[in-house]
């Protein structure tokens, strides 16, 4: 079984506890207009690898995550466009004893058992509540998502939600009293990090020729959005 993964960072600290290997995997579905990895949009391309052949991979970085409880994410990309690979790496890694992360906007294909199986932690990323935006922002529809809380939702696994604040666009209070409802509902959330809009994916863009579409909108000011998060979701992260 063959895989298409765009990159790996060897030491992340922001993709779930304790020092981690990230898997950005090649592919995504959606095409939202705060993307700031424009490059793992595509199927096509990316670095072919086997699963055992990745994990060995991986493996070589454990004594980091021994020390700091850490572990391996995979992000993309969307991971879940990826199922049979992203469930045989999730399994190897977990017969090894490493920690498991999946940082996903819920946006795959279905049949999720052995995938969550085999994930210690989902990285929930909320475009939006709403139906009409989450269209908007994405270029899709809700379903998939959807369809995969309710497969989160089965199978227990903890869960932290992660939701972009776009200045204009997702950083308005009667926005994020309704995101605080919809988390509410949401399966075994342990925590909620609002993260701020940032400008890093601009230079990406035009090294693909293509446009940003959000070129006129300035990077959300870091403490206004911590201020944020502190107002709408402290219980969460104490």
């Amino acid at each position: 079984m063959t895989g298409y993964i765009h990159s790996l960072e060897s030491m992340g600290l922001v993709d779930g506890p304790g020092v981690r290997c990230v898997v950005f995997l090649q592919g995504c579905p959606l095409r939202c207009l705060y993307c700031h990895n424009p490059d793992t949009q595509t199927a096509e391309g990316g670095e072919a690898v086997e699963p055992e052949a990745l994990v060995r991979r991986l493996l070589r970085f454990r004594p980091y995550f021994d020390r700091s409880g850490g572990g391996v994410t995979f992000s993309g990309g969307e991971p879940l466009l990826q199922p049979e690979f992203l469930a045989e790496c999730l399994a190897w890694l977990h017969r090894a004893g490493v920690h498991t992360c999946l940082d996903t906007s819920g946006a795959g294909l279905g049949a999720y058992e052995d995938i969550l199986r085999h994930t210690d932690l989902v990285l929930y990323d909320v475009k939006h509540e709403d139906p009409e935006h989450y269209q908007r922002i994405t270029g899709r529809s809700m379903e998939r998502t959807l369809d995969f809380v309710e497969a989160v939702r089965q199978a227990g696994t903890p869960m932290w939600v992660r939701h972009v604040v776009v200045p204009g666009l997702t950083d308005q209070e009667v926005h994020l009293a309704a995101l605080r409802r919809y988390v509410d509902t949401l399966p075994n959330v342990q925590r909620v990090e609002l993260l701020p809009f940032h400008k890093l994916g601009a230079e990406k863009y035009r090294g693909l020729g293509r446009t940003d579409p959000l070129a006129e909108v300035p990077a959300m000011d870091p403490e206004r959005c911590s201020k944020l998060q502190e107002h709408w979701f402290s219980d969460f992260n104490r």
